[in-house]
């Protein structure tokens, strides 16, 4: 692998550090000295450039963000696709993944997984918008700002929805712990499979865990096809009922029984904002497609040839050189699928090896009558070791949802967790509702009416996704049953809110009261002011410190939380000293952000002119302990770090290099 570390791209783009590496790629922060502004580069690795597969990988994923244009998705800038070097140009982002977060804080609380998935769907459902499925949504490729805001980032192997697969990708395999059931299996894969993947993550971030692992990737897909995850509020009992249901509903097997778009996911997001003891009418559906192996990890990147008629431009754009690639991965997977067969026959052998020596579990048992009994009693029963599947009949002379029939009958020998099949009464009118997301109002109404349901009403909702007089939503949800008369609420976008979020400048309230901090914050604009106790000699209620720290930039809506004093010492208190920071500005005539970050956390920032000034503040922190400070120039990207040992009042200068105009240097072909 090539180091690109000081080399300049095509006379434009200056290399600084290495920021990332992938399975096919490495990540450099770098200069472009054109915009004269930070970016990321991703190049692809010396050792695929003859590979065609990855070049059309890598060339691909370039398509796809570049339609995209979202708050919460890594921009793209530029692309180059030479013989001899490849490289997006990317939106910088300075912060840390998802899944870093998460494994330095365990389980998130419920309400910040809900404002970072949130943001996630956002994204989603704008890259559904254009045709986008992203298809390995994972808490590696999340990337959180320290501001709270999140990007979704590393569009690798995305897909146009159009297109369908029938493999399990060698980067799915690397991300099974996140992948739908249907692409695990190798069946088609839509917008659905990304919605299993948020709930995946969701999970993650309430529980501190994936909800299944085991020792090899194909387990852990065999687990995403057949186990339940453990309940969230039996590992957290803070955690809101609804919020469960809404991971469960988005984590079914079938598709068809999770949310169908991001959209429908956040609306009832929004409801567990709202109101926490929200709960939904969810029920855990069991998959009734029979079990499909895994099959062997194929590469199969890039964009499928779609239909010449479409009216999307980018689908035109792939070329006859993707379509010959395409075919011999065709051929491939024909070659694969012998493979796969071999393995399939040796399995068998293997069972048949593990039966004859007792090592299946045969327990055995009469099965039960299960006629005139609910279904939704049964199916959550755990008296009964089976896995109920049921099939709906019209029978006006039972009552809905009693179970008809049953097969294997009662009285026959079954193995504990083997398939029963019952045949569950349905009345005649019962209709299910029909899926209108995305439709015209009155097409969406013509469309109800069809389905026997007379009794619809238009409700307005803005919708920073969904084009004006188009549908974003139902109630009840589609494929829901329902009675001909039942209400059906068509919710119907009347375009994006006109509210915008403003930015405020934090101001320093540290010395202040309780009472005037919090006055003071909301008559500048704040509007999240989170107000916590500690045990300080300070007088009653003064504000000893604040985060963020004053000076830095957030939303009038992110919270600002102000730490008061008790007044009282319950435990004895070390003392605490003054470290006092210098920084020595670089020359370079120009402006830049200087960033100070405490134990790798930001204390402050502050706008600075590099014209060798000195700049100074002051951090307290407690006696006979070390603190790591590191002082950043957003801009240039130069780094100054030094433990400082806390024994006493003391001052520490970090004296920036003085930087002349960057140099020329030879383009790498």
């Amino acid at each position: 692998m090539d180091n690109y570390v000081g080399k300049r791209l095509d006379g434009r783009y200056e290399i600084q550090e290495i920021i990332g590496v992938g399975g096919m790629s490495v990540v450099y922060k770098a200069y472009d000295n054109a915009d004269d502004r930070i970016v990321a580069v991703k190049i692809l690795k010396d050792e695929f450039l003859e590979n065609d597969e990855f070049r059309r990988r890598f060339k691909n994923e370039s398509k796809a963000i570049a339609v995209l244009s979202h708050p919460n998705i890594v921009k793209v800038y530029d692309v180059s696709f030479g013989d001899k070097l490849q490289y997006i140009v990317m939106e910088y982002v300075d912060g840390i993944t998802l899944k870093e977060y998460i494994k330095k804080q365990g389980a998130i609380t419920w309400n910040d997984a809900l404002f970072f998935v949130t943001q996630i769907l956002r994204a989603l459902q704008h890259a559904h918008d254009k045709g986008i499925v992203h298809r390995d949504i994972k808490p590696q490729n999340i990337i959180l700002l320290p501001n709270g805001n999140i990007k979704v980032t590393d569009f690798g192997i995305a897909r146009f929805s159009r297109s369908e697969t029938k493999t399990m990708t060698e980067s799915a395999i690397g991300s099974v712990h996140y992948i739908s059931p249907e692409q695990a299996r190798g069946d088609f894969t839509d917008e659905r499979a990304d919605i299993y993947s948020v709930g995946v993550v969701l999970y993650e971030m309430l529980a501190g865990r994936v909800p299944f692992e085991a020792e090899n990737a194909v387990s852990v897909a065999l687990m995403q096809l057949q186990a339940d995850a453990k309940k969230l509020t039996e590992i957290n009992i803070d955690i809101p009922l609804g919020l469960e249901q809404i991971c469960v509903h988005a984590m079914q097997k079938n598709p068809e029984d999770r949310y169908q778009t991001a959209t429908e996911m956040l609306l009832d997001i929004e409801e567990i904002i709202k109101n926490p003891q929200t709960t939904f009418d969810y029920y855990s559906y069991s998959d009734t497609e029979p079990t499909k192996y895994v099959q062997t990890p194929q590469t199969d990147y890039g964009l499928h040839e779609v239909d010449s008629h479409t009216d999307n431009e980018i689908y035109d754009e792939i070329d006859d050189e993707e379509y010959e690639a395409e075919e011999k991965a065709r051929k491939k997977k024909v070659i694969t699928g012998v493979i796969v067969g071999v393995i399939v026959l040796i399995g068998a052998i293997v069972v048949l090896v593990m039966a004859a020596t007792g090592n299946f579990n045969t327990n055995t048992r009469k099965l039960e009558n299960f006629v005139g009994m609910s279904f939704d009693e049964l199916k959550d029963n755990k008296a009964y070791p089976y896995e109920f599947v049921a099939e709906y009949v019209n029978r006006d002379d039972v009552d809905p949802g009693i179970v008809v029939e049953q097969s294997p009958e009662a009285g026959v020998k079954a193995l504990e967790g083997s398939t029963v099949t019952l045949k569950v009464s349905k009345s005649n009118k019962d209709i299910k509702v029909p899926n209108v997301y995305g439709k015209q109002s009155e097409k969406a109404l013509e469309i109800m009416k069809n389905a026997g349901l007379t009794n619809c009403n238009i409700v307005e909702v803005s919708s920073e996704t969904v084009e004006e007089d188009y549908v974003v939503y139902t109630s009840p949800k589609s494929s829901t049953s329902v009675s001909s008369d039942t209400e059906i609420k068509i919710y119907v976008s009347t375009g994006p809110s006109t509210s915008q979020k403003t930015e405020l400048v934090v101001p320093d309230v540290r010395g202040m009261t309780k009472t005037k901090a919090t006055e003071f914050l909301n008559n500048y604009g704040f509007k999240n002011i989170e107000v916590v106790e500690e045990d300080n000699e300070m007088e009653k209620d003064i504000v000893l410190s604040q985060y963020p720290n004053s000076g830095i930039k957030i939303s009038d809506s992110d919270k600002i939380k102000i730490v008061v004093s008790t007044g009282v010492t319950t435990t004895a208190k070390p003392e605490k000293y003054t470290i006092k920071v210098k920084a020595i500005l670089p020359i370079t005539n120009t402006s830049d952000t200087l960033i100070v970050y405490v134990d790798g956390e930001q204390y402050a920032s502050k706008s600075v002119e590099c014209d060798g000034s000195t700049v100074s503040l002051t951090i307290n922190a407690e006696a006979d302990t070390s603190i790591n400070v590191s002082l950043k120039l957003k801009t240039i990207g130069e780094i100054q770090e030094e433990t400082v040992a806390v024994d006493s009042n003391k001052t520490v200068t970090f004296a920036f290099t003085t930087i002349s105009q960057p140099q020329s240097q030879p383009t790498v072909q």
